[in-house]
């Protein structure tokens, strides 16, 4: 059997153009000698469609473009697609309305042949929220051109308890099928990327395959949702090895044959070349689907606005980005010549804005509130906010998104000034630790200069009062992030962070303090492009809450 893996790049309720793709994608697989194409989880709608599932009007439009695409497809090819479907039974015994489902699509016809299984509501996912799941896995088994195919859907491949160690649903919906007589087990997915994600699916596909006995055909939705970077990185594996190298981050059709051998080993690129690719499509399909052309960046002469502008130019090209500095009275000299040094070698405009005349102006106005109150934070955010002010400003009047330049290791500790550094459409890096933006930075100057030296090598600061640096509130940064990332990403405790890390307690309990303190900043913070574990949306602490670990 040759089977197309359709890596496609869908948008969540844009029906026609995602049926589009399919056709186009199905007439390619069959004129490559294909008699099977796989798509991914939900491409019809889109994933995730959210609260779009609650609307009569889109459940009813989705079925008319599922039913279309059924006569449009290459009748001779055997089509899987994933869909939505209503669940009949909800109305005589309860449950939610609708299954996660696939759609066998064959000369006109379209029958449902699998339901989703396994529903995850951890991290960014909540679709127990909408989907009622499968209650008998083995029956999502299809004869297709001979063979018996066992069909999951994304997260019915992440319960194998000797792969993890243990089951976190009582379910393994891989090994029903292979159960029920599987020869091939196909796994349409939509599942995100995040740091190190795609050589453990890898594992766990080769895991399952090896097991089983059987080869395995996991298919991955490709392009970006807002927050969501899918990366593809479809593969089809067989106990001895793959079939073909995965593709990251760009639509591919890539076709395979189950009577050939499949024994390739996977090369897997760097961690920073993939943060790279996930951050660049965010970028760019975040502003083109929102259908802007050009964004703007203020530059600092610092690593974090150097390396957003830098990646901004990557997605969008130098023409469509734009670059301002603004410096104040306690702004170094070497900050603005590195912003514009930045802003010559990638090519993009640059305008110097000074807020001097502002912050004398905001001096003037509340001089009469401020009487008798000695200089402080008050007036080191207003520099921020005088920022943020002209950034939108420029962005307002000419038709741009301002990107916000903001780390994870700042943000975490509140290290930002709400309704000024926090402005913006989209926080690029912001899921980014402080030392992977330095890395990232470096990797990018891997074949030549693109970011100032200076800008990497310069330590620190907000440069909001004289002689400011990051490090005088906070740690450095290498002993910060894993701190950090034992608090927010896997939720150990003061003492457990402490005795991994080496760690004082009583500074990880000052640092526990202010992630704390800082989450009503989080909550209000833009949308943020997701590349590690328990990322901005993934993360749902109460806004207000009085619990304190003693």
């Amino acid at each position: 059997m040759r089977i197309a893996l359709c890596q496609i790049d869908t948008t969540v309720g844009d029906l026609g153009g995602n049926t589009d793709r399919i056709v186009e994608f199905a007439r390619r697989a069959a004129a490559h000698g294909a008699g099977l194409a796989v798509f991914p989880e939900l491409a019809i709608c889109g994933y995730p469609p959210e609260d779009l599932l609650l609307r009569e009007s889109f459940l009813a439009a989705h079925d008319v473009a599922l039913q279309a695409l059924a006569a449009r497809v290459p009748p001779e090819l055997d089509v899987l697609v994933g869909c939505v479907t209503r669940n009949t039974a909800a109305l005589r015994h309860g449950g939610r309305p609708l299954h996660n489902a696939v759609a066998h699509l064959r000369a006109g016809s379209c029958r449902i042949v699998a339901q989703k299984t396994l529903l995850p509501t951890y991290d960014v996912f909540d679709e127990s929220r909408y989907f009622e799941p499968s209650r008998s896995p083995e029956a999502n088994v299809v004869e297709l051109a001979g063979r018996r195919v066992g069909i999951v859907v994304c997260e019915d491949g992440w319960n194998d308890e000797q792969f993890f160690g243990q089951r976190v649903y009582s379910i393994d919906p891989v090994q029903r099928v292979v159960e029920a007589g599987a020869e091939l087990v196909v796994n349409l997915s939509a599942s995100p990327w995040e740091r190190g994600k795609e050589s453990f699916r890898h594992r766990m596909v080769a895991a399952a395959a090896l097991r089983h006995g059987v080869r395995m055909v996991y298919v991955n939705m490709v392009g970006g949702d807002v927050a969501l970077q899918f990366d593809g990185g479809s593969l089809a594996v067989s106990p001895d090895g793959v079939a073909c190298q995965p593709v990251w981050f760009r639509e591919e059709l890539i076709v395979v044959d189950t009577d050939r051998p499949w024994t390739e080993t996977p090369v897997w690129p760097q961690l920073e070349a993939m943060q790279h690719a996930a951050i660049v499509q965010g970028i760019a399909a975040y502003v083109r689907k929102f259908g802007f052309r050009d964004v703007v960046v203020g530059l600092s002469g610092g690593i974090d606005s150097a390396l957003v502008a830098t990646l901004a130019v990557d997605a969008l090209g130098p023409e469509h980005v734009v670059g301002i500095g603004m410096p104040s009275t306690h702004s170094s000299d070497h900050s603005v010549t590195d912003a514009r040094e930045l802003a010559h070698r990638l090519g993009i405009a640059f305008h110097l804005l000074p807020i001097e005349p502002l912050q004398r102006a905001f001096a003037e106005v509340l001089r009469p509130v401020f009487a008798g109150t000695a200089p402080g934070i008050a007036e080191e955010n207003l520099q921020s906010r005088a920022r943020g002010t002209l950034l939108m400003a420029f962005a307002n009047q000419h038709g741009h998104l301002v990107l916000t330049t903001g780390n994870k290791s700042e943000c975490a500790v509140g290290y930002c000034t709400i309704y000024g550094d926090t402005n913006g459409a989209l926080a690029p890096i912001a899921d980014l630790w402080k030392t992977e933006v330095w890395a990232l930075a470096r990797w990018l100057n891997r074949a030549g200069e693109r970011i100032p030296q200076r800008s990497i090598d310069k330590p620190p600061s907000a440069e909001l009062r004289p002689g400011q640096l990051d490090a005088d509130s906070l740690p450095p940064y290498p002993e910060l992030d894993p701190v950090l990332r034992s608090l927010v990403e896997e939720e150990l405790s003061v003492e457990q962070t402490a005795a991994r890390t080496g760690m004082a307690r009583e500074r990880v309990a000052e640092l526990f303090a202010k992630v704390q303190a800082a989450e009503w900043k989080r909550q209000q913070y833009p949308p943020t492009l997701k590349l590690g574990k328990r990322c901005w949306n993934g993360r749902r602490m109460p806004t207000s809450h009085r619990y304190r670990e003693s």
